[in-house]
């Protein structure tokens, strides 16, 4: 039997997950030294309360979890010898998937012959949540695992993800994105364009002066890199900026005409690193 994983930095939630079948893999933030595991120590997120502690001054902290919640999480399914796919965030992010790799490697030798496979997203946030949806569908179109792997070869660097920040301090703070100048966060209205490249790292590709330039820069990339848009899902990720994404929604409308657009709150994992009021988009496309 087929098994899936993701995880929270997904943007997948418990409902989604249980839509296709998905186990959840929590990916912690911390806040005053108190670690929180998304929907496990909490049912629903409340994005706008995350966000505006955020907006109050609150500069959370993330961290790998431990090798022994990674047996957890998989041991049941190696035991009972089922094959694993875990569709997850990008490698290049993080050492997570260091200590992630230790903990396969234990359960393979004491669960010797059961399959694990991986899907790197090469993203993290919406990207993600777009690739797992897809891979969610082709499993509930009873898709067998190979097949799932070689569409993943083929698609994955397909899925682009554009996006703008609203207050770099947190981008400066955590310094993930390649190319950002540290001095620009000073400049006001102004607002870097980032994306996932294909090495599954944020890299900031231009700025914008304020925040209606940014939005166009956004919908007019989709015009440019866009690749049979119809025939896949619009995914506009935010966080705790709905008026801003759907607003990038009827722009996105307007120049392609009724599209399959889902509006997606950036979990606060990923989020903590981002900061309030910052929207992008993902679809599929030429290239990243």
């Amino acid at each position: 039997m087929l098994k899936i994983f993701t995880d929270t930095d997904t943007d997948i939630t418990p409902v989604i997950a249980a839509e296709y079948g998905y186990s959840l893999i929590s990916m912690p933030y911390s806040i005053d030294a108190k670690t929180v595991y998304p929907y496990e120590d909490f049912e629903t997120f409340d994005a706008h309360a995350f966000y505006d502690m955020l907006r109050g001054g609150v500069l959370p902290t993330t961290s790998a979890i431990s090798k022994e919640r990674y047996i957890h999480y998989f041991e049941k399914d190696f035991r009972e010898g089922n094959d694993i796919l875990y569709v997850h965030f990008s490698r290049a992010m993080t050492n997570t998937f260091d200590v992630m790799d230790q903990a396969v490697a234990e359960l393979k030798q004491k669960y010797p012959g059961t399959r694990f496979e991986e899907i790197d997203t090469k993203g993290i946030t919406t990207i993600s949540y777009n690739i797992v949806r897809e891979v969610g569908d082709l499993v509930k179109a009873g898709k067998s695992l190979d097949q799932i792997l070689d569409w993943a070869k083929e698609e994955v660097d397909h899925f682009a993800m554009y996006f703008f920040a609203d207050d770099l301090k947190f981008f400066r703070r955590s310094g993930r994105v390649s190319g950002l100048a540290a001095a620009m966060g000073t400049l006001i209205g102004v607002r870097p364009i980032i994306h996932m490249s294909e090495e599954g790292k944020m890299v900031s590709v231009g700025t914008e002066t304020g925040r209606l330039k940014a939005m166009t820069h956004l919908v007019n990339t989709v015009a440019q890199l866009g690749d049979r848009i119809n025939e896949h899902r619009i995914c506009i990720g935010h966080t705790d900026a709905p008026h801003i994404a759907h607003e990038v929604g009827k722009m996105i409308e307007n120049k392609f005409g009724p599209q399959r657009i889902e509006y997606v709150d950036v979990n606060p994992t990923a989020g903590s690193h981002c900061g309030p009021n910052g929207v992008g988009v993902c679809f599929h496309a030429i290239h990243r």
